[in-house]
């Protein structure tokens, strides 16, 4: 994948654009007051050319103009004020009289262009429903596809509608004839015109999208018919979706009637292909409808600022999931006892909340294993193979700035330079997808890092596999499931119509082109060649599988890959001893210690190829039931127990608040309005034994 341009290079590149733009302004308006024909079209040329670069290149720049006040209309104006200026003074006295027109023509256009603009923000509105959806047949709130880009883009607008006067104008400073100059003139208005016609057309009652409440009845009827018992609840930034994605599966693994809700519209894309409902709820007042409807228990994978609104609603149970166990003390965060109960791992987990003292009862933990983690392989012996694969997958730098969160900024290059010196090794190195959001010193280790990868497989010369085409056809194949192709220009209402309810069947058939995909991926890849993983796929638990050892920080890929019982080392960068290190993090309990020299790693590798060297296979084994609990029943049947149990406390508790409501008001014996009734989960039947 293309490596990120550096700070410094985008930088320069702006002041230069910044410098051409504004030295073709000046000489356009030297070339308008001397005059000077030939560099006032030529300078108009630059102008022109600098603004296509900046809304190609450069969208920074354009809010930073924006901000100045100074964006595309002003630009825009002032560029043809001097062009009709440089007109002017290149004609005699006689010509002010012939220009009137032109000039009134000019303003004629700005005028519609911001019509155009109001329109646009009118049209705008009326597509920004209060409910977003997937897999949900939304058909009955009149959706349909969304204007041109032009119309709803107003700096692209002006550019392309007002290019033919511009034109015009510079042809008629050129050749002193005036017709040059009306044509353009008029084109632009006729491209703003038909332009404002085609959005007020948008604007009429059967053209529209259905209302606000319009699509709340709608919501409140779609609750009432589709009954929801369980749901995930997420709120985050745009690269948190990994969070959300990882409980996926074992949501839909329930059975039932699941449903995922968010909160910003900007997530609903980046959630992972799934049959599960998908609703966005981005204003409280919408939240708070789920308060009448029949779901009963959201899990929650990730706390947020947002999540303390969805707590409020009293006849829903709620449970944190997290995204992932670690020693961090992001796994123990006192926020957690705002929930009903704590879904965790292992006993591990419940202790390290009871040491915490963060305000979470030790009744409320509940141990549940990682059901995410049901299908990886479990140690099957040392490699056998010409090369050992190792997985060097550190974590990000995290937000308090402890040294010790990731091992990249300290030891990442000579940890990598010490397994590269290895004839023997294959090294997958796959980084924190948030690596260098916080510290920039993380982000140009991590690219020092994947260049020294690219070296050394330009050093390597082996024989290549064949070239198949089979991982072509796979991810065709796959992408032809999760992927909903839209036009360029579809807004969120256009992909709500196209993202409509799913065939059936589809998940199992995305189970089977997922599998058929990674075998295919990892059979074309040379044995000997070392990768780079950053992209969707494959996923982290495809690279556990392939892997014979694990390099890590103290995070949850340990936690995690103690579910193989594969060999494990963990990287000391916090400055602590190594006994203090173990103390510190009981995760580290059967890992091999590495210091930020790297020098371990040949004894490291020795013991993965060589089981007698191995001093922690009993260590791993019972390190595994302390972290993810016992092996049976499976974790997925555990998290769906879970899941039964807390259901039947939330229709408990709506049964009292029944039964209270009516005692206070003795004369209304009936059901009170609205209040649902209770809802028994459809227990998951697995399609194989289990």
């Amino acid at each position: 994948m293309p490596e990120p341009s550096s700070p410094r290079r985008r930088t320069a590149a702006q002041l230069l654009v910044l410098a051409v733009l504004s030295a073709a302004f000046a000489a356009q308006a030297v070339a308008a007051l001397r005059p000077h024909a030939p560099l006032l079209l030529v300078s108009t040329a630059v102008s022109l050319a600098v603004e296509g670069v900046l809304y190609r290149w450069q969208p920074g720049m354009v809010s930073l103009f924006a901000k100045s006040h100074a964006d595309v209309t002003v630009r825009h104006v002032l560029r043809d004020l001097l062009l009709v200026v440089g007109l002017l003074r290149l004609g005699e006295q006689y010509r002010e009289t012939q220009y009137a027109p032109l000039v009134a023509g000019l303003l004629a256009f700005y005028a519609l262009h911001c019509t155009v603009q109001a329109v646009s923000v009118l049209v705008r509105r009326t597509r920004t429903l209060p409910v977003l959806t997937r897999n949900i047949d939304a058909s009955a709130l009149r959706l349909s596809p969304a204007p041109a880009v032009l119309l709803r883009r107003p700096g692209q607008r002006l550019l392309v509608f007002g290019l033919p006067a511009t034109a015009g104008l510079a042809a008629t400073a050129v050749t002193d004839d005036a017709r040059y100059a009306a044509a353009g003139v008029a084109l632009a208005l006729l491209l703003t015109a038909a332009g404002l016609c085609a959005l007020l057309l948008r604007l009429l009652p059967g053209r529209r999208p259905a209302g606000e409440q319009e699509v709340l009845d709608w919501f409140d009827a779609w609750l009432a018919e589709y009954r929801p018992t369980v749901g995930l609840y997420f709120s985050g930034g745009p690269s948190s979706a990994y969070q959300a994605n990882m409980w996926l599966e074992p949501l839909a693994g329930l059975g039932g009637r699941p449903v995922i809700v968010l909160r910003e519209r900007f997530m609903v894309p980046r959630i992972a292909a799934t049959d599960i409902p998908v609703v966005c709820l981005p204003k409280v007042s919408t939240l708070m409808r789920l308060e009448q409807s029949t779901l009963q228990v959201l899990i929650h994978p990730s706390n947020s600022g947002k999540t303390s609104q969805v707590l409020r609603i009293p006849t829903i149970k709620h449970a944190f999931v997290n995204h992932g166990e670690s020693d961090k003390l992001s796994s123990c965060n006192p926020y957690a006892k705002a929930y009903d109960e704590v879904w965790v791992a292992g006993p591990a987990a419940r202790e390290r909340y009871a040491l915490a003292e963060v305000g979470v009862e030790d009744k409320d933990v509940v141990e549940i294993g990682r059901p995410q983690l049901d299908a990886v392989r479990p140690y099957a012996g040392p490699p056998t193979g010409a090369y050992t694969t190792v997985l060097y997958a550190p974590t990000w730098e995290g937000w308090d700035g402890n040294p010790g969160n990731t091992s990249v900024v300290t030891a990442g290059e000579n940890l990598v330079r010490a397994l590269l010196a290895d004839p023997g090794v294959r090294l997958l190195y796959k980084p924190h997808p948030l690596t260098g959001s916080v510290d920039p010193r993380a982000g140009a280790a991590d690219l020092r890092v994947r260049e020294l990868i690219r070296t050394a497989n330009r050093e390597r010369s082996a024989p290549r596999p064949a070239p198949s085409g089979e991982p072509d056809r796979r991810a065709a194949e796959l992408d032809r499931l999760t992927t909903a192709v839209f036009r360029a220009g579809a807004d969120q209402v256009e992909r709500m119509l196209v993202q409509s309810a799913p065939e059936p069947g589809r998940a199992q058939a995305v189970a089977r082109a997922t599998a058929a995909w990674e075998e295919a991926y990892w059979a074309s890849l040379p044995e000997w060649e070392h990768q780079v993983v950053t992209d969707a796929r494959p996923e982290l638990y495809s690279c556990f599988d392939v892997a014979d050892l694990l390099i890590s920080d103290v995070s949850s890929v340990i936690s995690d890959f103690l579910a193989s019982e594969k060999p494990y080392a963990v990287v000391n960068t916090s400055g602590l001893s190594e006994e203090a290190f173990r103390t510190a993090f009981p995760t580290v309990a059967a890992a091999t210690v590495l210091t930020p020299d790297a020098t371990g790693v040949p004894a490291l590798l020795e013991s993965v190829r060589d089981p007698r060297k191995d001093d922690f296979v009993a260590a791993r084994a019972q390190l595994k039931r302390r972290l993810l609990g016992p092996a049976a029943p499976t974790s997925q049947q555990r998290f769906a127990a879970a899941v039964q149990a807390l259901c039947a406390a939330a229709q408990e508790h709506r049964a009292r608040a029944t039964r209270r409501l009516a005692a206070e008001l003795p004369g209304q014996r009936h059901q009170t309005a609205g209040a649902p009734a209770p809802v028994t989960l459809i227990p998951h039947r697995p399609s194989r034994p289990a």
